[in-house]
């Protein structure tokens, strides 16, 4: 996941916004600040001071926040005040003091809550989850977060809209299993980022897609994932300009570890490269060891294994040099698959050795974090104690010390209380957990049936949202198959005979489909219909789509051997295939229905009604884009409504 995004924290001042062009500056500020009269403009003038010095001099910054804090008490502007802690806030927060960040952001957000400012309380509620992020508490992190995010959906607050969705889609995706919850929350994020412009947040959202659809590959071993992993690598590498930054070696570094997935070793190896010269321009050692490990391991995949060694060897020193615990363990699990590789069993050993130990530390690392967490927590316990005690008068302290000595007193008969209401709660808890199995594989099952009606992207879009959105696709290629004399051959067959016969014939299509990265759309009486491009958009779908069609020809061809033999009738099918835009989305209210709309579609059946059986009949369009793999015989034209006439080709085989 991408540093620079793993959290946003809302700088914006909302309120104060109504100071002029000329007091933007520090400097003008002070100018201002100096005749101002004890009122909330100048709380609001010293809040700006407080925003404007929060990175370059942070303690002049606190001071400032604080002279806001005590001069909006003494005027009763709650707003002021709240501003004012939220900026004390960021100064403890860059600080890394968790406990006085939390203190003085809860503070702010009571005082929002106080006075009904949903902006402030927005903010405020993104901020903390933020903090609670960094303390690996991801559970109150995502809690802070979608409260901010219903906050902003509510207001229509584009900004905030899109800042919660993507933290809340980077939280998810430190987790595997939340990968898809991650998908849904990023891709709501990346259309609102670039409406906004934000040039950082569209980088860090396609950069993190990326990883998201690697993961999957890893997973699925999709050709698909791949693809799509590349297209958001390489949407994020255009969006950054290809700036000298460390985040566009981290880019560049995935592009190439997706092209050695794809055993494009040279386009792989380049694109690592300019990662390793880019962090070593930067003086980004940490980055640079990251860099080197990526190139290092495309170097032992594509065989080269002396560069492989040298190269990983570079990179220890640099991880080392961090304490990058995590990448150690990667570059010590490299050296022992590349020293097996050349049989030098002693070296391997000693680096397996060392990959085992290094793992061993990652889980007492996460360890040590949980416990951190737990710390953090207990620290805050504490703060609140402490405050509660400081404002309490002397009369409320000795009632609560009188209370103190009877909860000591009555505290056998509290602990035996105690005892039955746990064994009573464990009880309950164990018929739980059996419901929430039942339940789990419910659920489990309704997903993998939306899944067989809908694309991936498009049921997860479904569950997240309750809608799906429909979609233009620029260049999709659609294939339609018909059984010539259908209706004859059904009556002659038992009804039973002919669908079994029939689902035989589109089972065998769909396992076709499935192995060439294409999308079943619907079937029609005999009729069946893919598309090759869509829900993920993705190069060379037309030649799968011939490919594919070329093996339902095939398949049906084999079955016709079988009933020959037998004395049966032949089925002869007839295969249309066009590539054009279309239109695609869900239909249905009750019964979902994925489906594809356009004069693309129509072409597409006009191919295949044209079309002879046995063969594959494909528009100029079609040809043009796979005439360099495929040898294809014209055979004329038909005319096509809203589109003239329109040249066909039966495809012959593959071109040698």
């Amino acid at each position: 996941m991408m540093k620079s995004g793993i959290l946003s924290l809302l700088m914006t001042v909302g309120v104060f916004c109504h100071l002029s062009a000329q007091n933007s500056n520090a400097d003008s500020l002070k100018g201002v600040l100096s005749q101002s009269k004890e009122d909330t403009a100048k709380v609001n003038i010293l809040i700006s001071l407080s925003k404007a010095y929060v990175n370059s001099s942070p303690e002049v910054a606190l001071s400032y926040g604080k002279q806001a804090k005590k001069l909006a008490d003494s005027l009763h502007f709650t707003v002021g005040a709240a501003y004012a802690l939220k900026y004390i806030g960021i100064y403890y927060y860059n600080q890394a003091k968790g406990v006085e960040t939390l203190d003085n952001w809860l503070q702010s957000l009571n005082l929002f809550r106080s006075v009904n400012d949903k902006l402030g309380i927005s903010n405020m509620l993104n901020n903390i989850g933020s903090l609670y992020y960094n303390q690996a508490d991801d559970v109150k992190a995502l809690d802070y977060y979608l409260q901010s995010l219903k906050i902003s959906e509510s207001l229509g607050d584009k900004l905030r809209i899109a800042t919660a969705l993507q933290n809340i889609g980077n939280t998810y995706l430190r987790t595997k299993a939340n990968h898809p919850k991650a998908l849904g929350y990023l891709l709501r994020a990346l259309p609102l980022s670039k409406e906004l412009g934000n040039q950082d947040a569209i980088v860090t959202i396609n950069t993190n897609l990326g990883e998201v659809y690697y993961s999957k590959w890893e997973s699925d071993s999709s050709k698909a994932s791949l693809d799509t992993a590349l297209m958001y690598d390489r949407n994020a590498l255009k969006a950054s300009n290809n700036s000298e930054e460390v985040s566009t070696s981290f880019i560049l570094n995935n592009i190439g570890k997706a092209y050695a997935a794809a055993k494009n070793f040279n386009l792989a190896i380049r694109y690592q490269k300019q990662s390793v010269e880019l962090t070593r321009k930067l003086k980004a050692n940490y980055y640079l060891g990251k860099s080197l490990l990526g190139l290092a391991d495309t170097y032992r995949q594509a065989g080269d294994i002396s560069s492989a060694l040298a190269t990983y060897k570079e990179g220890e020193s640099y991880l080392k040099e961090a304490h990058a615990v995590e990448e150690l363990k990667d570059t010590y699990d490299g050296l022992t698959k590349a020293y097996s590789s050349m049989g030098n069993d002693k070296k391997a050993f000693f680096y397996q050795t060392l990959y085992t130990n290094y793992k061993d530390s990652l889980f007492t690392i996460d360890r040590e974090k949980k416990i951190s967490s737990l710390q953090f927590d207990f620290d805050i316990s504490k703060k609140q104690s402490e405050i509660n005690l400081l404002t309490k008068d002397q009369a409320l302290q000795e009632l609560d010390l009188q209370k103190q000595k009877t909860t000591r007193n009555a505290f056998a008969v509290g602990f035996l209380l105690i005892l039955i209401i746990a064994f009573v709660l464990y009880r309950g808890y164990r018929n739980k957990v059996k419901t929430n199995l039942i339940l789990d594989k419910q659920k489990a099952q309704i997903e993998n049936l939306m899944l067989n009606i809908l694309p991936e992207e498009v049921a997860v879009e479904l569950q997240e949202q309750g809608y799906a959105t429909p979609r233009y696709y620029e260049n999709v290629s659609v294939l339609f198959t018909d059984f010539k004399s259908f209706t004859r051959i059904a009556d002659k067959m038992s009804a039973k005979d002919l669908i079994e016969e029939l689902n035989q014939s589109f089972i065998a299509f769909d396992d076709i489909i499935e192995r060439n990265d294409l999308e079943k759309i619907k079937t029609i009486g005999d009729a069946y219909m893919c598309a090759g491009g869509i829900p993920t958009e993705y190069e060379n779908h037309t030649l799968n789509m011939v490919k594919a069609g070329l093996e339902m020809q095939q398949y049906i061809e084999q079955q016709n051997e079988k009933r020959r033999a037998m004395g049966e009738p032949l089925w002869e099918l007839r295969i249309g295939i066009h590539v054009g835009p279309v239109v695609a989305g869900v239909v249905g209210k009750k019964k979902y229905a994925y489906d594809i709309w356009g004069n693309t579609v129509n072409i597409a059946s006009r191919m295949e009604s044209n079309g002879e059986p046995g063969r594959v009949n494909i528009s100029s369009t079609t040809y043009e884009s796979i005439r360099h793999h495929y040898n294809c015989t014209h055979r004329g034209k038909i005319s096509a409504k809203n589109v003239g006439e329109i040249d066909m080709y039966f495809v012959d085989g593959i071109a040698v």
